[in-house]
């Protein structure tokens, strides 16, 4: 089935949200809880999509088990906003005008125009899989329309010629098309594996093909804050904020 044919604008820069416009009887399905507001006329549907395997499926990906499919029921035009669920970037994949199909790390999916497919791919290789940083699955769009990913920080896109070698920290990589060929290679030299602070294994990216790539993956965000909290309730140290706040209570008082 063709994807319903969706216009769409892009509003932010570093918490950015996209709203899309719809005529009557267009849809556009979205991973629940992303919806942002929405213009009367929508009709809001929440499923599987697809029954529960489907579900399932979804699942393993690391999104919700349900969907959420917004319909135009009214007349004229109507506006239905997804936003980012962390600081980053969204990325509009244009489906019909690059091959029907792009490849992209579990959670990237935020919505899509309806008749695209949200369904599950697996590595190539087992050792992308096994040490690929973001697990074994990996989400593939399929269709004719646009869908939409989020990625995290700044993204950078890269056009790899045929042959063309790019080796990325594994967190770093959003998304990608099939012709890329990837792979996990461990990084060289011992102190560079203990000590560099880079895991012991890259993402090697082989063109041609499109490659997104992203400056702050969502897991270094979540490291940080679970280290800091074990940090500080250790009480190893009350950290810069916390003397500051008696630096100023002190000041505050002898005045």
């Amino acid at each position: 089935m063709a994807a319903d044919v969706i216009d769409y604008q892009i509003f932010g820069d570093d918490m950015q949200m996209v709203e899309i416009e719809l005529d009557p009887n267009e849809g556009v399905r979205a991973e629940a809880g992303a919806m942002m507001y929405m213009e009367p006329g929508i009709q809001m549907q929440t499923s599987t999509g697809g029954g529960v395997f489907q579900g399932l499926k979804r699942m393993v990906t690391g999104e919700s088990f349900f969907i959420t499919s917004f319909l135009h029921t009214g007349q004229g035009k109507a506006h239905v906003a997804f936003a980012a669920p962390y600081p980053g970037k969204i990325i509009p994949l244009d489906l019909g005008q690059i091959g029907g199909e792009f490849l992209c790390q579990k959670d990237a999916f935020l919505c899509a125009a309806q008749g695209v497919d949200i369904n599950i791919a697996f590595t190539k290789k087992l050792g992308a899989g096994l040490f690929g940083g973001e697990g074994f699955i990996l989400q593939k769009l399929n269709g004719d329309g646009m869908a939409f990913i989020h990625a995290g920080g700044t993204i950078v896109k890269k056009d790899l010629k045929a042959g063309e070698t790019l080796r990325v920290d594994t967190g770093c990589l959003v998304a990608f098309e099939p012709s890329v060929n990837y792979d996990i290679q461990m990084v060289g030299g011992f102190k560079n594996a203990l000590f560099g602070g880079e895991g012991l294994f890259l993402a090697n990216l082989t063109g041609p093909g499109t490659v997104y790539l992203q400056s702050l993956p969502f897991s270094r965000i979540a490291d940080r804050i679970i280290a800091a909290a074990r940090f500080h309730n250790k009480g190893e140290s009350r950290g810069v904020g916390g003397v500051g706040g008696d630096l100023l209570g002190g000041f505050l008082q002898g005045n």
